[in-house]
């Protein structure tokens, strides 16, 4: 069985500007993968470069031994919150049906079983009493739990979430939590753009250390180490271990 995601020799440039250098890695499939590095380190480039949404300066990206074009209808995407227009005049309900277009084709309208999809997939993650309602008039955390919803809909192999967790409640993260655990449970490949250093282990069994290069790629018992990560983060690593201790003393710190 091939690697659920496979990247050789990457390198991802903006303006001629490299973000991500020489990127190597290889994830199984059936994994909770967190990707973890400071602010700029390329973790959404990473997400993007997979799905075709960012231009290789060099290098390949396969799912499952195949392009990403070959393969995307096993792929589900989640972006960032303050990457989508909030405003579009447009319910809960037909957010979730979008996810199910990419199986329908260019020609097949959505159905009942699509609804039935859509609604099925609102009830996973606690919205399908707003299904009626606009976009616009959720809190944050019910949006993120919407886009999940129709991600879910999207009844992919292989999930990429984009800090999830940005801007939600305790609640709402537990549920997203659980949810990603039951995807890794029925066999899906779920990666997800994290920040929260604390809640690694309880969260995640695989993670990817990233400052635009590779620092380590492989399970959290053996890669999630303080070595790692201060490779990962360098001296700013000890500025976020001092705001958590600040945290857990109830210091909110300077």
């Amino acid at each position: 069985m091939a690697p659920a995601l496979e990247i050789h020799d990457m390198t991802v440039a903006y303006h001629r500007r490299p973000v991500l250098w020489d990127i190597d890695l290889q994830v199984p499939e059936c994994k909770l993968v967190g990707i973890i590095g400071p602010n700029g380190a390329g973790k959404t480039t990473l997400i993007k470069a997979a799905l075709g949404l960012a231009p290789l300066a060099s290098g390949k990206v396969e799912i499952y031994g195949k392009p990403y074009v070959q393969q995307r209808h096993l792929v589900g995407y989640v972006p960032q919150r303050e990457s989508v227009d909030w405003d579009f005049p447009v319910s809960v309900h037909d957010v979730v049906l979008m996810g199910t277009y990419g199986r329908l084709g260019w020609i097949r309208r959505p159905g009942r079983a699509e609804r039935e999809t859509a609604e099925r997939c609102l009830d996973q993650v606690g919205m399908l009493p707003f299904a009626k309602r606009q976009i616009r008039q959720l809190s944050g955390g019910q949006q993120q739990r919407v886009f999940l919803a129709r991600a879910l809909a999207e009844q992919a192999q292989i999930y990429f979430l984009d800090e999830p967790f940005a801007g939600v409640d305790a609640a709402t993260e537990s549920a997203i939590v659980e949810l990603l655990q039951t995807l890794r449970s029925d066999g899906r490949t779920v990666f997800v753009v994290h920040h929260d250093l604390e809640t690694v282990r309880e969260y995640f069994d695989y993670v990817i250390l990233l400052n635009m290069r590779l620092v380590a790629c492989g399970p959290v018992e053996t890669t999630f180490t303080p070595e790692s990560l201060q490779k990962t983060y360098g001296g700013r690593l000890t500025i976020l271990d001092a705001a958590a201790e600040a945290m857990r003393q109830g210091d909110p710190g300077p």
